[in-house]
């Protein structure tokens, strides 16, 4: 075990926020500006994101490649580092290249297209967290309280909450990651999901639920459903 192992602190102190995409389903909003700065309610959804975080004191990494210079002038005089990718890495592969930024130990990973209404996703998930146990832990929401989002589900859990991809719970962007399994991948851009699948062999991938609504906001026709949320339109218990 390396001595940077040995000392990784066992609770995650730092996020990483998923930034750098084309954001293709946005066009054409998205021609002129990067998918986080196209805003819902008044605000830029990388803001949204960050509230994410509730009151815990993180320190914040954004990848960023489309139109980065526009995320790097929002984010300035904030308390987000920018990672920059000369070409797009996908999530794992860019995860991968920010570790030096991020430091040590367990992460928090965030998608930074999607609204949330109830409570900071963040401080849930840290709640939930057993590292003696986990891998990854992943915030996910069932399908009645997921708005804009098509398709069956992401994954299923069995009795100890254990994760396997399937038709259930929608994964909503928000997890905790031991990133030391993207050491076991080769390729410089890939997708967390290739990580995952390692975990879900070691059965080391656990779910937890989100209590609230939640909106994908992946394309235009979803700023509606996402803003109606926000101002509790959406009927929920």
């Amino acid at each position: 075990m390396s001595a940077v192992a040995a000392t990784a602190p066992a609770q995650p102190s730092a996020l990483m926020l998923f930034a750098a995409g084309l954001g293709t389903r946005m066009r054409p909003l998205s021609d002129s500006r990067p998918k986080p700065l196209i805003k819902v309610a008044g605000r830029a959804l990388i803001d949204h994101a960050l509230d994410q975080r509730g009151t815990l004191p993180l320190r914040c990494v954004a990848n960023a490649h489309y139109r980065a210079d526009q995320l790097a002038a929002h984010l300035q005089g904030g308390d987000v580092t920018l990672s920059r990718e000369e070409q797009l890495l996908d999530t794992g592969g860019g995860l991968r290249a920010a570790l030096p930024l991020l430091g040590p130990g367990p992460v928090f990973t965030l998608n930074t297209d999607a609204v949330w209404q109830g409570p900071a996703a963040l401080p849930l998930l840290a709640r939930h967290w057993d590292p003696a146990r986990m891998e990854a832990l992943l915030l996910c929401i069932p399908p009645e309280r997921a708005l804009g989002h098509a398709g069956q589900g992401d994954f299923l859990s069995d009795a100890q909450g254990r994760g396997r991809p399937g038709p259930g719970a929608i994964y909503t962007g928000a997890q905790i990651l031991k990133p030391e399994t993207l050491g076991e991948i080769d390729a410089p851009a890939f997708s967390l999901t290739e990580a995952w699948r390692r975990m879900i062999d070691r059965g080391t991938l656990y779910l937890a639920a989100y209590p609230g609504l939640w909106c994908d906001v992946g394309q235009p026709d979803s700023i509606t459903l996402a803003e109606d949320m926000l101002a509790e339109k959406v009927p929920h218990d």
